[in-house]
């Protein structure tokens, strides 16, 4: 019976959920609406030295001090153009918050769980590793962040 209501229970976190959906590069991604704490224009960041490649640096939220990581770094994809600024989306885990600088910030979209598929095999390998699924859209994937991975800088990315 346990192993039952375990499969329900996976089978409902897949139907009809919602992703906050960002941009990075032209890369279409989503983060479960229930991670995000707060999306916000680019903030003041304070550089911290020696700190991994992936990492901006710190922003103050409202008195909390929160790592910002820079995703296209993150996934190994060229510096954005010096005009543009980057959008924060705060996710929250286990550990506390974290920003995640994106290109653009898109859409809360409803996904219907028929169009999940696990990743592709031919997604780059820079990005295989943070990805946990895509949901087939209409014209387009929609790749769901592993937010966790993510924001774990003992992860190995970007240089």
């Amino acid at each position: 019976m346990a192993a039952t209501n375990a499969t329900l229970k996976s089978q409902a976190a897949q139907a009809g959920r919602q992703f906050c959906t960002f941009f990075v590069a032209d890369l279409f991604f989503g983060v479960d609406v229930l991670h995000v704490q707060e999306v916000l224009r680019f903030q003041q960041i304070t550089h911290v030295p020696q700190a991994p490649a992936v990492v901006e640096g710190l922003i103050n939220l409202r008195g909390q001090i929160v790592t910002a990581i820079d995703m296209r770094r993150r996934l190994q994809l060229p510096p954005r153009d010096g005009d543009r600024t980057p959008m924060n989306i705060v996710v929250r885990n286990e550990e506390g918050a974290g920003s995640l600088l994106v290109d653009e910030i898109g859409d809360v979209l409803d996904v219907d769980a028929a169009s999940w598929e696990p990743s592709p095999e031919n997604l780059d390998p820079n990005a295989r590793d943070l990805i946990r699924g895509v949901y087939k859209l209409k014209g387009q994937l929609l790749l769901v962040l592993d937010t966790e991975r993510a924001l774990d800088l003992a992860v190995r990315r970007g240089a």
